[in-house]
């Protein structure tokens, strides 16, 4: 009988495929596990009855339990006392406060898997593959995820500041996130028309207890029309209930093939296979980015390798391991890796990703964050957040003559041409309420279907067959 699995949403944690806890075996010998947990006693004896101050007995216990997990060197696998572990189960409602993004831990750096669609991160321009090296200005070097976790949510509307290292860039960016209620609204849907051809699209933001139904009505009301095929786009999904991706993939997969495997330390696999038994006679484009991880992943490969429909945009984040929650008894858990899942190829693509079968790369601008100044910046400066803001202009369209970070007179003229198109007054200088325009526009820009290449691209496709 299969065993139940499941993939946890893990908004600002780290994310990753779990089995539910039905068992755990020690495999070795009663005796040779009484002599090492005699040495634990006797060390936590020697401390509470030798150290200089008093220690509280539960505190070492916690350390020693953290201890032993972080020794694996895995940054799925950990443990979470009491209260991270509520923590860590209140993330998983069906609304929360915080930034929407979800965080990972790789050779000990905390990095941004992706924001989540419209969240407070995306807004302030998070980007996947960015690398948090700062939180309020502490840093953040021995915390495990959770710790890190506990230092970025708060109540809604409070502002954490966030140290950020993106790509090969010398210099960090300093970006301000604005916590809010992070409500999770998993598909939406709307259809494209372009030279005759209907285009469903439905988007998938992370796949939670309902989104196998929301995703069956979207499809029952786009396919009132006369489909000419279908997008789903998981850009940016940072994964969700298993439960759910297997719903999803019924309505479009046949089970001629599993749509993955699970794989222990053994080597014995198991198979999952979804009920479906007919294949859409229109096609499919899948949409994935480098913020696509595990349970989208799970998806793009099973869509792509069991009946050839077409992945477009870039490579995937990359995550195929497998955890398992571990209750201990008095609240707190375990978090451990215990297996690998693979494609239906039977590939393993953690920390490799899934490559599209189409690569569209966005406009350089969709990798822009809102440009943030406590100061007026002027013409004279000299100032990457001046660079920032070039660049910016050039991809709104506004003649730059420079993206160095000078601020030249040609830059004063487009931050004019700006505030006169916006109704502002028109200064020539970038103050609090330009800089709040500027990332408005830049969110609209974003939001424009017809400045999205990858989707653009899906769309051409289906108008093509």
């Amino acid at each position: 009988m299969r065993r139940a699995l499941m993939i946890l949403i893990c908004m600002v944690l780290g994310a990753g495929v779990y089995y539910s806890a039905e068992r755990w075996i020690v495999k070795r010998a009663p005796e040779e596990v009484s002599v090492e947990m005699s040495k634990i006693e006797k060390a936590q004896q020697m401390i509470q009855d030798s150290y200089v101050e008093k220690v509280d007995e539960n505190l070492l216990l916690d350390g020693a339990l953290k201890g032993m997990v972080a020794a694996l060197g895995d940054p799925y696998s950990v443990y979470m006392d009491e209260q991270t572990s509520k923590q860590f189960h209140d993330s998983l409602d069906s609304s929360f406060s915080g930034i929407g993004a979800e965080i990972t831990q790789q050779e000990g750096e905390f990095i941004i898997v992706a924001p989540l669609k419209g969240s407070p991160a995306e807004k302030a321009g998070l980007k996947p593959n960015d690398v948090i090296t700062l939180v309020d200005n502490e840093e953040i070097d021995g915390l495990t995820i959770y710790d890190l976790t506990s230092k970025i949510r708060g109540p809604k509307g409070s502002r954490v500041q966030l140290g950020i290292k993106r790509g090969e860039a010398e210099k960090s960016l300093t970006i301000n996130v604005v916590r809010d209620d992070i409500p999770v609204e998993t598909v939406s849907h709307q259809l494209y028309e372009r030279d005759g051809a209907k285009a469903g699209y439905i988007e998938i933001k992370t796949f939670g207890e309902g989104t196998g139904k929301d995703v069956k009505a979207a499809l029952d009301d786009l396919e009132k029309e006369d489909l000419s095929g279908l997008i789903i786009d998981v850009r940016g999904n940072p994964g969700g209930l298993l439960s759910s991706v297997e719903e999803v993939l019924g309505n479009f997969l046949t089970d001629k093939k599993p749509f993955m495997y699970v794989e222990e330390r053994s080597g014995k696999r198991e198979a999952l296979t979804s009920g479906s038994k007919d294949k859409k006679e229109y096609p499919i484009v899948v949409l994935i980015n480098e913020g696509s991880a595990s349970a989208s992943e799970i998806l793009a490969a099973a869509m792509y390798e069991v009946e050839g429909y077409t992945l477009i945009g870039t490579k995937s984040f990359g995550k195929g391991t497998v955890q398992q929650s571990l209750e201990l008894g008095d609240g707190s858990q375990m978090k451990l890796t215990v297996s690998k899942w693979l494609t239906p190829d039977k590939r393993w693509i953690h920390r490799k990703g899934i490559q599209p079968t189409l690569e569209v790369v966005q406009p350089e601008i969709f990798e822009l964050s809102p440009v943030q100044s406590s100061i007026v910046l002027k013409k004279g400066m000299n100032d990457e957040r001046v660079a920032s803001l070039q660049r910016l202009l050039d991809g709104l369209g506004y003649e730059v003559d420079r993206t160095d970070g000078y601020f030249s007179a040609q830059t004063e003229k487009a931050i004019t041409e700006f505030q006169k198109k916006s109704r502002l007054k028109e200064t020539g200088e970038v103050n609090t309420s330009t800089l709040k325009k500027l990332e408005s526009t830049l969110e609209l820009y974003k939001k424009n279907p017809n400045h999205d290449h990858q989707l653009q691209s899906a769309i051409e496709f289906i108008a093509r067959h």
